[in-house]
C-alpha cells in the first residue's frame, strides 16, 4: 500500500516531468526545486540532498567536459572533420557510413556536444559544395554521436549517472567497455539503417544513385527591397527568375503586405517591392555590392564597409541573455553589432514580424556582421556558432594536436586496465582518477586555456544530475519505487524478468524523449532496483537496459542536446525526427531485449 509520502513523491515527479516538458525553466532549476521540496517535507535528509553533488559519477561528468574542451581546443576534431569527408559525390548508402563511423568512434570517448558543434557546419558547407542536401546528413550526425556514446562508460553522461547510482547502492559499477556488448551492435545496425533508408526517410532532396542532380542547391534566403532608382523596376520575373539576379531564385514578392508567388508565371517588379531570394551562401557578396537592390534592415550597418560583412549562423543556447525577449526589446544590434536577417525555428523560416518574435533557446539566427563578432563571441557559450567555423576556429599546432591525442589515449587505456592493478589504500584507478589527471595535464600544458575553463562545463547538466540523485533517493525512501516495481511486475508477470526488462526499457525511452536522458535514468533506476529485489534476480541487466534506453533519444529533438542543435542548424521539423527516429528506437529496443539477457544473466 502506497503511503502518503509515496503519493507526495509521485506528485512531485509528475509535476517535474510536466515542468520539463513545458520548458517552464531550465532543467537544473526544475530538479533543484523538486529536490528542495522533498528535503523540506522530510522525505530526504539534507545529507541525501547533498549526496548527488559529491557523487563520483557526477563529478566525472564535469571533469570530462574539461577534457572534451581541451581536445576541441587542440584542433583534433576540426582537422579530422575537414579531411575524412568524401571529396566527390556518391551513393548515400556508401557516404553515410563513411561519415558516421569516425563520429561514432569519437563520441564513445568525448562529449557529444562539441563534436556536433564542430562537425555540423563543416558537413553543411561540404554538402553545399557537392550540391547535396545537408538534411540527409545532420540528423544522422546527431544519431551517430548517440550511438557511439552507448558503447563505453564515458560515451555519455547517462552511463556515468547509472554507474554512480549503482555504486551508491553498494553494487559494482560498469567497466569501461562493458556496455559495448550491446551498444556496438546497436551502433552498427543503426548506421546501416540510416545508410539504407536515409534517402527515403530523411527530409531534403533525394541523392540520386547516378551521382548527378539537375537542381541547384539552395539554402540561404535573403530579403531585399527594390529602391526607387533601381534598374529592376519594370523588369519581368519569369518562373521565379530574372537575369539581373544571377543564380538567385525569387520565391515571392511582398507588395503592400500582399504576398505574390513568383514560382510560376510572370510578375512585373515595382518600386519598394520586397523580394525573398533563395541561393547559395556565396550570393551574399553579390547582393551587398549590387546598387539596384538593398538588403532589408541594412540601414543599421550602412556605415560598415560592405567588403567586411559576412553572413553567420548562430544558434542560441540556454545561456543567451535575451531569451524571452524580442529582438528590439533586447536591442540585439547594440549588444553584438550584428543584423538579424532571419530566424529559423522548428524547421520554419521567419522573416516577417521578426520584431514581435520572442527568442528561445535553439533558435537559429541568420546574422550579417563582421569578423569582430567572432573575436568577441566566438568562444562564448551563449551561441553555438555554426557558419564560417573553418575561418575562425583555431586548429592548434602540430605539438598540441599530438599531445592532446596522447593524453586522451592514456586516459582511456588507464581507465580500462586500472582495475587490474593494486592501488594505495583509499585510491582507485578508475575513470575519475584518470580523467582528472588528463584535465590537469591539458590545462598545465596550455592546451586548454585556464582563463576560461569554467565556461566549458555545463553546470545545468551537473545540477540536473546531482538533484536527480536526490529524487531517485526519495522514490526509494517513500516506497514509491517499490510500489511502481510491483505494478510493473504484475503487468509483466507472464513474461518473467524479460517482460520487466522490456517495461523498464520502454518507460525510460518515453521519459528520455520528453525530459532529459540523465533525469530519465535517475527516475527509473530505483524502480528497476526494487523490481530486481522483488523478483530475486540480479539487477544489472535492468541497469544496462536503463543506460541504453536513456540514450536512445531518436524520435524527438528535445530529449538530447545534439538533436536540438542540429534541428536549429538543419531547419528540421519535429516530424522529421519521428519519421526517421521511431524505427531506430524500435531497432534499439529489439536488439536490447535479445542481447541483454544473453550477456548478463538474471
Amino acid at each position: 500500500m502506497l503511503t502518503l509520502e509515496g503519493y507526495i513523491v509521485l506528485a512531485i515527479v509528475l509535476l517535474t516531468i510536466i515542468a520539463l516538458a513545458r520548458e517552464v525553466m531550465r532543467s537544473g532549476l526544475v530538479f533543484f526545486s523538486s529536490a528542495v521540496i522533498l528535503m523540506a517535507t522530510g522525505i530526504i535528509t539534507d545529507k541525501e540532498f547533498l549526496a548527488g553533488f559529491s557523487n563520483k559519477g557526477m563529478i566525472t561528468v564535469g571533469v570530462l567536459f574539461l577534457v572534451s574542451e581541451g581536445i576541441r581546443q587542440a584542433g583534433l576534431l576540426n582537422r579530422l572533420a575537414q579531411t575524412y569527408l568524401p571529396k566527390k559525390r556518391g551513393r548515400l548508402v556508401f557516404m553515410i557510413p563513411r561519415i558516421l563511423l569516425p563520429v561514432s568512434v569519437l563520441s564513445a570517448f568525448l562529449n557529444n556536444t562539441p563534436i556536433v558543434i564542430i562537425f555540423a557546419p563543416i558537413i553543411k558547407k561540404w554538402s553545399e559544395k557537392l550540391n547535396l542536401s545537408y538534411k540527409k546528413f545532420l540528423i544522422p550526425l546527431s544519431y551517430a554521436t548517440i550511438l557511439g556514446g552507448m558503447c563505453t562508460l564515458i560515451g555519455t553522461s547517462t552511463n556515468l549517472v547509472v554507474h554512480g547510482l549503482m555504486i551508491d547502492n553498494g553494487l559494482p559499477g560498469f567497466s569501461m567497455f562493458e556496455l559495448g556488448k550491446v551498444g556496438i551492435f546497436i551502433a552498427i545496425l543503426g548506421i546501416l539503417y540510416l545508410a539504407i533508408f536515409g534517402n527515403k526517410l530523411l527530409p531534403g532532396r533525394k541523392i540520386l544513385f547516378n551521382g548527378k542532380s539537375s537542381k541547384e542547391y539552395k539554402d540561404y534566403y535573403y530579403d531585399i527591397i527594390i529602391p526607387d532608382n533601381s534598374n529592376l523596376i519594370g523588369r519581368e520575373i519569369v518562373n521565379g527568375r530574372i537575369k539581373e539576379l544571377s543564380k538567385l531564385h525569387i520565391k515571392c514578392i511582398d507588395r503592400n503586405q500582399e504576398i505574390i508567388e513568383t514560382g510560376k508565371g510572370r510578375v512585373i517588379i515595382q518600386p519598394r517591392d520586397k523580394l525573398l531570394l533563395a541561393g547559395k551562401s556565396d550570393r551574399l557578396n553579390f547582393i551587398l555590392l549590387n546598387d539596384h537592390i538593398r538588403l532589408s534592415g541594412f540601414d543599421l550597418i550602412k556605415n560598415v564597409p560592405k567588403e567586411k560583412l559576412k553572413q553567420f549562423e548562430a544558434v542560441l543556447s540556454p545561456r543567451f541573455p535575451g531569451v524571452g525577449k524580442t529582438i528590439p526589446e533586447f536591442n540585439f544590434y547594440e549588444h553584438y553589432q550584428a543584423l538579424v536577417l532571419a530566424v529559423h525555428r522548428n524547421g520554419e523560416r521567419i522573416t516577417t514580424n521578426i520584431g514581435k518574435l520572442k527568442l528561445k533557446p535553439g533558435d537559429n539566427l541568420m546574422l550579417l556582421t563582421t569578423d569582430k563578432f567572432i573575436q568577441n563571441w566566438g568562444e562564448s557559450k551563449i551561441f553555438y556558432l555554426t557558419s564560417y567555423i573553418r575561418d575562425y576556429r583555431k586548429t592548434g599546432n602540430f605539438w598540441t594536436k599530438w599531445a592532446a591525442f596522447l593524453i586522451l589515449i592514456c586516459m582511456i587505456i588507464g581507465a580500462t586496465i586500472g582495475q587490474y592493478f593494486d592501488s594505495p589504500a583509499g585510491l582507485t584507478f578508475d575513470m575519475f582518477f584518470f580523467s582528472i589527471l588528463a584535465a590537469v595535464l591539458l590545462i598545465w600544458l596550455k592546451i586548454l586555456p585556464h582563463q576560461k575553463y569554467t565556461k566549458s562545463i555545463s553546470w545545468d547538466v551537473l545540477i540536473t544530475i546531482a538533484c536527480s540523485f536526490a529524487i531517485s533517493k526519495a522514490l526509494q525512501n517513500s516506497g514509491a519505487a517499490e510500489s511502481l516495481a510491483r505494478t510493473t511486475i504484475q503487468y509483466s508477470r507472464a513474461f518473467g524478468p524479460v517482460g520487466v526488462l522490456a517495461s523498464l526499457f520502454l518507460t525510460t525511452v518515453i521519459f528520455t524523449e520528453i525530459i532529459t536522458n540523465n533525469a530519465a535514468a535517475a527516475l527509473v533506476f530505483p524502480i528497476a532496483l526494487a523490481a530486481a529485489q522483488q523478483l530475486g534476480v540480479d539487477p544489472k541487466p535492468f541497469f544496462v537496459a536503463i543506460a541504453i534506453a536513456a540514450s536512445a533519444s531518436f524520435s524527438t529533438p528535445i530529449g538530447y542536446q545534439t538533436n536540438l542543435i542540429v534541428q536549429a542548424i538543419g531547419n528540421y521539423k519535429f516530424k522529421d525526427y519521428l519519421k526517421i527516429g521511431l524505427p531506430l528506437n524500435i531497432l534499439a529496443f529489439i536488439l536490447s531485449i535479445i542481447l541483454i539477457p544473453y550477456f548478463w544473466k538474471f
